[in-house]
């Protein structure tokens, strides 16, 4: 049941042409200074770069090369945590910015730019969702990584798509009813593999929205020794071809360890990088969204994390303003509420781990 209590939001999204403009122009020389110039005020600094899946493969480089971290949201939150340096640089949305901020917040943490957004956070309004809340007082309230501190401090838990079906099925084995948000589409995967009482928010991802389950159709026949890999946010036509639903990790460590030569991969394809990585004999192919052209939204890669790069990171790092203009601040009292939501599914998700090892 998808019961939203407004209107869609509507937000713009903007062209995946305004990443690399400021790039394109430079020469292998000139980029490679610029890399050594951003490394050296990493240093001086006293900061450490933590990058998402999902943006430029120069930057999960650099995050590599400056012993940063490349990695989905919480995990970078994580490891900027435990990192002894006292600034973080998160390249990937406005959100992982504020995640980062949640669980560190004594440290500096700055983004290459502050107008790299999130579809599923702009798609759900803090003040729309406390109204959602409201029509169903009786239920838990799971919401996803994807989303302002604000939404997060009105959940119970903040969880990750790699956590999020177990969480589910433990409040579902307590007879709890879910509340459930942003994106329905993992929603709706995780209500029917669990089986759970959920309703859910009415948000998408721009880019795996996207995916097109009959153009997939036809690339599976042109491909049919390929295995399908799709993250959960696409539409359900989609999953359903799927040999393997799962996170960006969960899909990075299937090319590494499933045999076939071929993979069909319905996510950001800044994902590629580490898949390469992981598994460089293996080839890798787009999985088909609305279309290559100007009617394609997303072309299977986000427009608000393609702003971040090298010039924009080194911008950042240049700034000696007080306050950067690229700092990321946050409520205190949304912070400890949503920090309260993230330490549930830290402590659910550690023990999840010690009874699946037991298991095995």
């Amino acid at each position: 049941m998808t019961a939203p209590v407004a209107e869609k939001p509507l937000f713009h999204v903007p062209s995946t042409a305004h990443v690399t403009a400021g790039l394109h122009h430079l020469g292998e020389a000139e980029r490679a200074e610029l890399v050594e110039r951003i490394k050296r005020l990493l240093r001086e600094r006293d900061a450490v770069l933590v990058a998402h899946y999902y943006v430029d493969d120069s930057l999960q480089r650099l995050a590599d090369e400056t012993g940063g971290c490349v990695a989905d949201s919480l995990e970078m939150a994580r490891f900027g945590k435990d990192h002894p340096a006292s600034t973080l640089v998160v390249a990937g949305v406005r959100f992982m910015g504020e995640t980062a901020k949640i669980l560190s917040p004594e440290k500096r943490v700055l983004m290459p730019t502050l107008e790299a957004e999130c579809s599923l956070d702009l798609g759900c309004p803090a003040d729309e969702f406390a109204k959602f809340r409201a029509q169903h007082p009786d239920h838990t309230v799971v919401v996803y990584s994807n989303t302002s501190v604000d939404v997060k401090a009105q959940a119970d838990y903040v969880v990750t798509s790699s956590i999020a079906v177990p969480l589910v099925e433990h409040l579902r084995d307590q007879g709890k009813k879910i509340l459930w948000a942003p994106d329905k589409h993992l929603g709706d995967y995780i209500r029917r593999t669990t089986g759970a009482d959920m309703v859910l928010w009415d948000g998408s991802c721009v880019v795996h929205d996207e995916f097109r389950s009959w153009a997939l159709e036809d690339l599976r026949s042109r491909h049919p020794d390929a295995a399908v890999l799709v993250h959960p946010e696409s539409p359900r036509e989609v999953i359903h071809q799927a040999d393997v639903v799962g996170s960006t990790s969960q899909l990075i460590a299937a090319v590494k360890d499933r045999d076939e030569p071929e993979f069909i991969v319905a996510t950001d394809k800044g994902i590629f990088y580490k898949m390469r990585e992981a598994a460089p004999d293996k080839t890798l192919i787009e999985a088909p969204t609305g279309g290559e052209s100007a009617t394609c939204t997303s072309c299977a890669h986000c427009p608000w994390m393609a702003m971040n790069d090298l010039v924009s990171l080194a911008n950042t790092l240049e700034d000696t303003a007080e306050p950067a203009t690229n700092k990321i601040f946050i409520d205190e009292d949304a912070r400890l509420k949503a920090l309260t939501a993230t330490q549930r599914m830290l402590d659910f998700a550690a023990e999840h781990r010690k009874a699946t090892a037991g298991d095995a």
